[in-house]
């Protein structure tokens, strides 16, 4: 009798460790693409009401979900510039007035969905301002306090504008995901990027998730690149990894060799499927590290189309397709210009084909990529990805040499057409691509 109930535990075990591993993300995310919009910057209002007259433009460059950083009123004690942080929140469920009204955000919700897109809000589970509603109301002991019994930054680090939120504290945990699930039910919002992600305890992300879905079918992006995070409560993860690379290849500090190394190593410890954001550019390297085209010079529009190209969901940060050539200020207003739109058609010709060619799909709606270059080229680097007949050839030289790129693979053979030129080719299972310094090329076929 023993044994058997151990076999029936064993059993009970196994089924919940395959509904975790079986959990699926939003079917609308199949063939997605990310926009990230800092709506203080976006225009010269820098209000909801401003931003929305862009809506029919950010859905024709193909975008499918529109994330916010974050939209809570900001924390005037401590505060950092005249503005302050946006990651510094002192009302969790509330609107920052200088881009609005409640009203006004529900209504560009419904905007957005009328469109056919998505929204997900930024969300700031770790920390918040020292002036939030919650200390004002007496929750003292929700935060991490230091020796003396005051509020603290988190440990390690200079952002003196925020107190650390204590996750012993179950009252606050509640507290937290009824905060979450008001967006879901006042504001009909699709889901969240949850601000450093793995800085919060997993237990608290796993419940949270299982309380959000009984609201709806939630889509969670984590700013973390833990494995773990894909079983427990997320859809996708950063691709932090994967992104340094790129800028270190500029640099010539990384090769070709250290993408395969990523592609062979880290990107395997997430399991198969699995969602990952890729991107040139976001508000923290915008503002912190350089815009897109001072870390990539020549090679931005490169690197734009690996990042398309490869496993992975893309994100575009907002003023990307307007070439957005300076740093933005993270805590005063400082205006995106639209003057030139010159790069939306690069974009939109690539969303373009990840909607088009199944291939390019993510996670296991898409096809898996196999390299087709030599392992040991540390300049070229070329992959084929294939769904059920549907295929998508990416050609590159990461560097700025002349170079010739060896391929060889036999799920080359065939007629393809170039995404930019439009012109067929045939391809045979071995073939030779010269390429100028940062050319890339790409062809697909559609069963």
């Amino acid at each position: 009798m023993k044994n058997l109930f151990t076999i029936y535990c064993l059993l009970l075990m196994s089924c919940s460790l395959e509904k975790v591993e079986e959990k699926t993300v939003p079917e609308w995310t199949k063939d997605a693409v990310m926009y990230e919009v800092n709506v203080r910057q976006f225009t010269p209002e820098g209000t909801f009401a401003a931003f929305a007259q862009h809506l029919p433009r950010i859905k024709d460059l193909g975008v499918d979900i529109i994330w916010f950083m974050p939209i809570h009123p900001i924390g005037e004690k401590n505060r950092k510039g005249s503005l302050g942080s946006y990651y510094s929140v002192k009302d969790y469920k509330a609107i920052n007035p200088e881009f609005g009204t409640m009203e006004e955000f529900n209504a560009l919700v419904k905007q957005i969905h009328d469109l056919g897109m998505k929204v997900i809000i930024d969300w700031v589970a770790n920390h918040s301002s020292f002036d939030n509603v919650w200390i004002e109301d007496g929750n003292q002991n929700w935060y991490n306090l230091d020796s003396l019994g005051e509020l603290q930054p988190p440990a390690g680090t200079d952002w003196w504008d925020v107190a650390d939120l204590n996750y012993d504290n179950i009252e606050m945990q509640s507290a937290m995901i009824e905060s979450m699930k008001f967006w879901l039910e006042t504001s009909d919002i699709d889901g969240f990027r949850c601000d450093v992600a793995d800085w919060v305890p997993m237990d608290f992300w796993e419940n949270c998730r299982e309380e959000l879905d009984k609201v709806k079918d939630v889509f969670m992006l984590a700013e973390a690149e833990n494995p773990e995070l894909h079983y427990k409560a997320f859809d996708m993860t950063y691709a932090w990894h994967f992104h340094f690379v790129m800028n270190e290849i500029v640099k010539k500090d990384k090769s070709v060799l250290d993408v395969i190394e990523y592609l062979n190593g880290k990107s395997k410890e997430f399991k198969e499927g699995s969602y990952r954001l890729h991107f040139t550019s976001n508000h923290d390297e915008n503002s912190w590290k350089g815009y897109a085209k001072e870390r990539l010079g020549d090679a931005v529009k490169t690197f734009a189309a690996l990042s398309i190209t490869i496993e992975g969901m893309p994100l575009i940060y907002g003023g990307q397709e307007a070439e957005l050539d300076k740093r933005l200020a993270f805590f005063e207003k400082d205006t995106i210009s639209w003057d030139n739109l010159e790069l939306s058609n690069f974009y939109k010709r690539l969303f373009q084909l990840k909607k088009d060619n199944q291939a390019l799909w993510n996670g296991d709606y898409g096809g898996g990529l196999e390299i087709i270059s030599s392992e040991r080229d540390s300049l070229g680097f070329s992959f084929i990805r294939n769904k059920e007949g549907n295929k998508v050839i990416s050609i590159f030289n990461l560097s700025e040499q002349n170079i010739q790129v060896e391929l060889n693979s036999e799920n080359l053979k065939g007629t393809y057409t170039s995404l930019f030129t439009e012109n067929k080719k045939v391809f045979q299972e071995n073939e030779k691509i010269d390429l100028n310094p940062w050319e890339f090329q790409i062809y697909s076929n559609k069963k």
